[in-house]
């Protein structure tokens, strides 16, 4: 089984840092590639609107040469505001996982109730928007930004460490109201942090790297692809058989 992460932005060490990340949990027989689009062809970091349309064209310009390549059993999206999500369904029919929507479904799971703690204020609307999108309004308790810009967790030092994981605790025991049971990291680039925080705050940490991976390598072994019905239908004339083709021939 081979899983393509497409981190969006042009971060070669962010990149290899989220490789990392899937690797730990992909488990025998799972081979992890990951890749980014070269300097010019995508945004330095996804942290404003402008760069989430890039980070979008840029997802499905990485698909479509890897599908020229012969393509992969599935597809992670290892950004949180889950760029070109939709458009990549549209492209392929095998499993596309964005890492947003599998960390909440993975911390809903874990816990009642779960907080997002993400890198800037400025992207907590779309934080927002996705919680509403994946039907997560009654699950998600709370959002908090701590300042880090997103390259600043290239190499992540023991202050922001310290930083992230007190609003991580906040969001767990706050002054006042009720706590969140889980804590969803809201950037590809915390994907290395989750056993620190959870030992530091006491419950799951969730990683939506380690999440998307988890639930792409668990649907492909399922059998279960993208549907092809409704809006994830390919366009007349556009519909990527190569993919469909090399799924057959594995299985047969």
């Amino acid at each position: 089984m081979r899983i393509l992460l497409l981190n969006p932005n042009t971060s070669r060490a962010m990149t290899a840092k989220i490789a990392d990340a899937a690797r730990e949990v992909a488990g025998p027989g799972v081979e992890i590639e990951a890749v980014c689009p070269a300097p010019g062809h995508g945004p330095a970091a996804v942290e404003t609107h402008v760069d989430e349309v890039r980070a979008a064209a840029a997802v499905l310009d990485l698909i479509e040469a890897d599908l020229a390549a012969g393509g992969s059993d599935a597809y992670v999206i290892a950004c949180f505001g889950d760029p070109g999500l939709d458009a990549a369904r549209v492209l392929v029919d095998v499993p596309v996982v964005g890492i947003a929507e599998a960390a909440m479904h993975v911390a809903a799971v874990a816990g009642r109730r779960f907080g997002i703690v993400t890198t800037l204020a400025r992207t907590l609307g779309r934080a927002r928007d996705l919680v509403a999108r994946y039907g997560m309004e009654n699950a998600c308790g709370s959002y908090a930004a701590v300042e880090i810009p997103v390259l600043e967790l290239e190499e992540t030092t023991e202050a922001c460490v310290a930083l992230i994981g007190r609003e991580c605790a906040a969001a767990v025991n706050p002054p006042r109201g009720e706590g969140v049971d889980a804590i969803v990291l809201g950037c590809a680039g915390m994907a290395d942090l989750c056993d620190v925080l959870t030992a530091r705050v006491g419950v799951p940490v969730v990683d939506g790297v380690a999440a998307a991976v988890g639930l792409a390598a668990g649907m492909v072994r399922m059998g279960l692809r993208t549907s092809q019905r409704g809006e994830y239908a390919a366009p007349p004339g556009r519909k990527h058989e190569r993919n469909a083709r090399q799924l057959a021939s594995k299985s047969s």
